[in-house]
Parts: structure tokens; sequence; C-alpha cells
């Protein structure tokens, strides 16, 4: 007999996680990073127990939500901007409005793995004049480049997830005058300092030796406690044919 949680998961079931995963991101609960791993995890996921772990700290699918974050009022776009000089955003932050970098001979840095994402895309419009704009972004998103570089460089360097996925996308202008603009994933950036890999990690374990392990002992377990059942039943029914029931 299959247990619950070792139900094999649908393509359906897969994708309304992804979709409880999205809207978790978009109300402030997931981080870029956290988003992205789970993602990842969800398309990977074979069992109905490996799609609840996903979201076993999250509010359940149409359950009651916070308030919507209040729209950003005044500006449309924000910028950041390095001239002859450096701008970084990185750690903890929200990005609930469309990203502008501009880069004059200085660099200018934007680290999306830690920000709470309000918006369904990452918007960003990149100038760099005989500067650098470096975007960070988690392996497994969807970057869409493009724009024109003269006497400079605009290049993508991201382990993107498989076609097909409902992954984060990443969108980026870049214009490039002796310049460069540059979008890298985790593989290629120096790491956090708090665990950003530390899902990924509980992750292979769970695929890993232990949990198989310890499926092995459960399965067992069952197996142990179906066959005493079944002697204890057929006990019974010995008993009762002994005393003429």
């Amino acid at each position: 007999m299959t247990e619950p949680g070792e139900v094999r998961a649908s393509d359906a079931e897969r994708e309304a996680v992804v979709e409880q995963l999205r809207v978790a991101s978009v109300e402030g609960r997931l981080t870029l990073a956290e988003l992205t791993d789970r993602t990842e995890a969800a398309y990977t996921a074979t069992t109905h127990a490996e799609l609840a772990l996903l979201t076993q700290d999250l509010p359940a699918a149409g359950g009651v939500s916070g308030p919507p974050a209040p729209a950003p009022q005044g500006r449309k776009r924000r910028w950041f901007v390095g001239v002859m000089g450096d701008s970084k955003r990185r750690g903890t932050w929200r990005i609930d409005q469309e990203l502008g970098a501009v880069a004059v001979m200085g660099d200018v840095l934007l680290d999306l793995r830690e920000a709470e994402v309000r918006t369904s895309i990452v918007d960003i419009t990149a100038v760099s004049v005989m500067g650098d704009v470096k975007i960070i972004v988690p392996d497994g998103v969807i970057v869409d480049l493009e724009g024109v570089a003269v006497m400079g460089d605009k290049r993508v360097d991201v382990q993107e997830a498989p076609q097909g996925m409902n992954v984060p996308v990443v969108r980026v202008k870049a214009y490039a005058v002796m310049g460069n603009v540059k979008v890298i994933g985790d593989s290629r950036a120096q790491p956090l300092q708090r665990g950003l890999t530390a899902w990924r990690e509980h992750w292979r374990r769970l695929h890993g030796d232990d949990w198989r392990e310890l499926g092995r002992q459960l399965r067992a377990e069952g197996r142990e406690l179906r066959r005493q059942l079944r002697d204890d039943y057929r006990d019974d029914r010995r008993d009762m044919r002994r005393h003429g029931y």
C-alpha cells in the first residue's frame, strides 16, 4: 500500500505549487533566491511529500493573505548611479518598481539574490559609459538581455532553467559605450554570507542517502505492522472457530 506522501505528483500539482510560490514572493514572503530554488525543486519533485515540503512554511493556496504592498509613489523607476565612483545595492531589499543603473567612469552593483521581488518581472535599464554595471541573480532565473554595446560589452553568464519552467524573469535593457553590462549567476559571484545555498543543500539531503534510508525504514516498519495485524486477525478467527462462533 502506498503511503499518502509517496503518491506521485502530477504536472498540474507541480504547476499549482509553483503558482503558490510566485504569489508568496509577490507578498514578500520569499526572496528571489528562495523563489528560484523552490521553483526548481517543485519541477523536479516526484511525490506529494516533496511538494508539501516546499510550501510548509507558507499560507495554504487560496488562504487569507496580508494586505497588498502599497504601490510606489512619485517615481516609476528607482535609479542607482555611479559617476566616477561606486554604487552598490545588496542584501535584503525590496523591488516593487522598475530599476535603473547608470555607471559613468564608475561601477554599479545590483545583487538581486536576497531581494524581495514584488513584481512579476524584474525590469532593469542599465547604462554604462566607460564604467561597469554588474547585476547578480540566482542561477535558475530567465535573463532577457537586449540593447547596444559600442566599443564595450554586454553579456549574460547565468545557468538558466530548462525551457518550459515558469521561473522568475529578469529583463535587462543595456546600453554600453566603452563600458560593460554583465548579468551573472551564483556560480560566478561571491557566495552570500547568509547561506544562499541552505535550501539547495536541504533539498539535496532530502534526495540523498539519509532520506532514502529513512524511507526504507518507514516502509519496513509499515510492512511489519501490516504483517502483525494479519497475524492477529488470523489468531482471532482461529479462536472464534475453536469456540464455535
